[in-house]
């Protein structure tokens, strides 16, 4: 395919302007008659990559024409965003777009002289449009029905054809059937309808369908799911796995969990600790080319948002034979861990494994037990494993402490509980606690983790590893004088830092009132971590080796490596694991990265249209917070609660305010300031569920 793709683009750049037939560009390949399904592929790849261009019946290199191949990423009201092959953001003007819309190849003029620091460019053509749903509300009225999408720059587009029901004000998602030569001119037609845009439930669901997301799997997938539910477990694989079905291992997830993909145990012998994280096998079920497996590799990741999961496998499995319940026999993928009395690893293996789990351990509940406030009942309960508690206890703060030893930044973010009501409405919203037996179970995948990427990188085997690389120069730069101009000692920051500079900082702050601020700075300034076929280490971690290896029910790459080590595990040598899984890994990676940035703006979505929903019923009251971002239009504002909301600079008091683009807005006049992580005090004036946005203004 490459050498054709070569040849293709070496003979039409070559041409020129001009371009060149069909036939013509045949001949200067030197296509024989058995070259022409390659050939052809290769023309084919190249026309869907926006390298060749076609006019007539001639084909043109389009780097030739002084055009650049790129693909639409986003738009706002008046410009919008196109990338190019290597990545590179172009900005492009609203008047510039031609009405190309997300999703759209186009060619792209980039423009000599570009105004900001972005490259410039105008679109040229649109190569191939985008068969894109996008999610919105209907607005109707005496001049007709419009769209008002999320996206698309929010103009409202006329609606064409039925409306499937839908009313004024209900959140649906649409379609562009007819272009314009821009966005405005554009007709769309209703896809579906989910209800009323006031109910973040709607809002949600519309922001999945429009994304291609459901719940609901194919009738195929489904069958085969429920096969392998039905059929069980032969005894035949039961005898040739390691039998822990005697041993006290069980699981600890929250309440309401029913995929539960890992269990754990513990002894101590002689002062060395032994842990056994026990993983549900699901690639035992999942088979290479299957359905199951194609339609895991697609999702890459189960999603979860208030109280609702769309899983990356069926339930028949998530839920079912695969899911580590108390008291069935269970098939899982073993990791075996050996540590120090000092908590160090000292040596690990990987066997397949049966166990039956004691016990459907719940966080809370271990909590109270490791603090002596649970009930007799509670106790009896868990009264098989509750010997190993305070030794998994002591283990995780020896981990914690050798965490912090080789200087892993503890960063800690404000997660959200969604309390719901009988109708799905959003009651109240809190901050998500953490106890003991959370960070227990955090320590010891971490540990199960790590060791399966050490034998991963030890052999050189193919893998999908879980990367975080080094915070690039601009952002330590940016991190550097927001710190600086906060008042705090970063001037010795490096321009490229060590795990334990950012974590001298994050201690430096810790239990003040900046913490919160300090730690989302820190955040931002890092890499986001992903997945790789290479092992390139985890920042934030502070670790050589990572990977994600506990949790295949819910994530692919979990799966993905699970498949490779049971194939090493059986026998398969380095190079035959090469061979067979080099390429997978790549794409598993590749996949599962996208498909975990997708999840995480959903989910994120999602809880923003929960919590504006909350805040409606709240529209009045007053509130404490800090100031938790500074911009030219307004400073943001956290509560304790961990909504968030706006103050936009028109509410603020009379005054000409000026951005300091990092930090703070003044008045130039009053000399009034308010800067990143001022406590205040605000009053909820607006809350947008469609849009998941509150307003604030000054109490």
């Amino acid at each position: 395919m490459e050498k054709w793709i070569k040849r293709i683009l070496f003979s039409l750049e070559k041409a020129g302007k001009k371009g060149m037939s069909l036939n013509k560009l045949q001949k200067k390949c030197k296509v024989q008659k058995g070259d022409l399904k390659k050939f052809q592929a290769a023309l084919n790849r190249c026309m869907e990559d926006g390298s060749v261009a076609e006019s007539g019946d001639r084909y043109l290199a389009v780097r030739s024409l002084g055009l650049q191949p790129a693909v639409i990423e986003r738009l706002h009201k008046t410009y919008g965003f196109a990338a190019l092959p290597d990545g590179q953001e172009v900005f492009v003007l609203g008047s510039r777009l031609k009405g190309a819309l997300p999703g759209d190849k186009v060619l792209l003029k980039l423009s000599a002289h570009p105004r900001g620091s972005l490259p410039e460019g105008e679109v040229s053509r649109i190569v191939e449009t985008g068969d894109n749903e996008y999610p919105g509300v209907l607005e109707t009225g005496p001049e007709g029905s419009f769209f008002l999408p999320d996206t698309l720059g929010g103009f409202p587009l006329r609606v064409l054809g039925t409306k499937c029901g839908a009313e004024n004000g209900d959140k649906v998602t649409a379609r562009i059937i007819r272009r314009g030569d821009s966005h405005r001119d554009h007709l769309a037609e209703i896809t579906a309808c989910f209800g009323s845009a006031e109910h973040a439930s709607a809002c949600a669901e519309a922001v999945l369908a429009a994304a291609g997301i459901s719940a609901a799997f194919p009738a195929a997938v489904l069958d085969e799911a429920r096969f392998l539910e039905h059929r069980g477990i032969p005894e035949r694989e039961l005898s040739e796995r390691l039998d822990l079905r005697d041993q006290p291992i069980f699981t600890i997830d929250g309440a309401d969990s029913k995929d539960l993909d890992d269990a754990v145990s513990l002894e101590k012998s002689g002062g060395f600790y032994r842990l056994g994280v026990h993983i549900a096998d699901v690639s035992h079920y999942v088979r290479p080319k299957s359905l199951l497996d194609e339609e895991a590799f697609r999702r890459g990741t189960s999603i979860y948002y208030a109280d609702r999961v769309i899983p990356m496998l069926p339930e028949a499995l998530s839920n079912g034979i695969c899911s580590l319940n108390p008291g069935e026999d269970r098939l899982t993928f073993s990791a075996l861990m050996t540590l120090s009395p000092e908590g160090e690893l000292l040596d690990f293996s990987f066997r397949k494994s049966v166990i039956r789990s004691r016990v459907k351990g719940v966080y809370s509940e271990v909590n109270a037990l490791l603090d002596g406030s649970a009930s007799e009942a509670l106790r009896e309960k868990y009264r098989e494993v509750l010997p190993a508690l305070p030794l998994m206890k002591e283990l995780k703060d020896l981990r914690l402490s050798l965490r912090r030893k080789r200087g892993a930044p503890a960063l800690e973010s404000a997660e959200s509980k969604l309390v719901l009501d009988a109708r799905g409405r959003t009651a109240d919203v809190l901050p998500r606690t953490a106890g003991e037996a959370e960070s227990i179970i955090e320590e010891f995948m971490l540990l199960a983790n790590q060791s399966a990427a050490s034998l991963a990188r030890n052999l050189e085997m193919p893998f999908v590893y879980r990367v975080h690389e080094h915070p690039a120069p601009d952002r330590v730069d940016a991190l550097r004088e927001t710190l600086q101009k906060l008042g705090l000692p970063a001037g010795s920051l490096p321009e490229k830092p060590a795990p334990r500079d950012l974590a001298g900082i994050l201690d430096g702050v810790r239990g003040k009132p900046l913490a919160p601020v300090v730690n989302r700075l820190v955040l931002r300034a890092m890499a986001k971590a992903r997945y790789s076929p290479f092992p390139l280490g985890h920042f934030g971690l502070a670790l050589e080796d990572y990977a994600h290896f506990t949790s295949p029910i819910r994530r692919y790459p979990d799966l993905a490596i699970h498949r490779i080590l049971s194939s090493w595990a059986e026998g398969d040598s380095v190079r035959e694991l090469a061979k067979r899984y080099q390429r997978f890994s790549a794409r598993a990676a590749e996949q599962s990265s996208a498909a975990e940035v997708q999840a995480m703006e959903i989910e994120r979505g999602c809880e923003d249209c929960y919590k504006a929903e909350f805040m409606k019923g709240h529209i009045g009251e007053e509130y404490d917070g800090v100031i938790s971002s500074v911009t030219s239009f307004g400073i943001y504002v956290e509560l304790p609660s961990t909504v968030e909301g706006l103050v936009r600079v028109e509410n603020l008091p009379d005054g000409e305010y000026f951005f300091d683009g990092l930090l703070e807005l003044s008045d130039i006049h009053s000399g009034r300031k308010f800067r990143l992580g001022d406590p205040v005090r605000v009053r909820c004036v607006r809350a947008d569920v469609n849009a998941g946005n509150v307003d604030f203004e000054l109490a």
